[in-house]
């Protein structure tokens, strides 16, 4: 398998890797739908101010339930707690980061799932690939399942994360699914490049997130 030294930065294609026991619970190389190529990663306090950036360029439309926050210090704060409490994958480029996904909180047997990308980003498969990262590392940190609030209304949304392999459960207000994390999840997420195509085959895999 070649190798670039720099975050998608092109030259490297992992789907003839089989994977060894030094590779983390998902290959952390991803081609984008137009050939773009990112880094996904995990993310620390260290990337506070970076994501914090990415974030400033959401607008009205790309926020859900006053998340992430508008107001620059707030959004601060809300990333900075992530960051510090959750369990953070972030997808990385050359031009810097696009993408941030988290469950919170980390010792739950059911943590909450939250996933962004950058709007100049949208309808790529970063989000997909970002909630595939986080699921195999839930599975290897022995979570149970996840779980992610959406508004009722959002039937789009809902439909897609649906085909993932969530399902709707009881909840006292909005509407509340869960991703179990069973071993077809685990079959499908922690597969290294090789075997993705064989498993697809017989397992579901996860879909595209909605403006991902």
């Amino acid at each position: 398998m070649s190798d670039a030294s720099e975050p998608g930065s092109g030259g490297w294609d992992a789907t003839d890797c089989a994977g060894t026991e030094h590779c983390p619970p998902r290959c952390p190389r991803f081609v984008d739908a137009e050939g773009a190529r990112w880094t996904l990663r995990s993310a620390g306090p260290a990337d506070a101010d970076e994501l914090a950036a990415m974030y400033a360029a959401f607008g009205a439309a790309d926020r859900a339930q006053g998340i992430p926050p508008a107001v620059d210090h707030r959004r601060q704060e809300w990333v900075e707690m992530l960051l510090e409490e959750g369990n953070n994958i972030v997808a990385e480029g050359a031009d810097g980061l696009v993408g941030h996904v988290v469950y919170t909180p980390v010792d739950d047997a059911q943590p909450e799932l939250a996933v962004f990308v950058h709007p100049d980003f949208h309808n790529r498969g970063i989000g997909t690939e970002l909630c595939k990262q986080i699921a195999a590392a839930a599975i290897a940190a022995d979570r149970e399942a996840l779980e992610l609030h959406v508004e009722p209304s959002n039937r789009a949304a809902i439909s897609v994360y649906q085909r993932i392999g969530f399902e709707e459960a009881p909840a006292d207000h909005g509407l509340r699914m869960v991703l179990p994390l069973d071993d077809r999840v685990a079959a499908t997420v922690t597969a290294p490049p090789a075997d993705r195509a064989a498993d697809s085959a017989t397992i579901r895999p996860l879909g595209r997130v909605a403006d991902d």
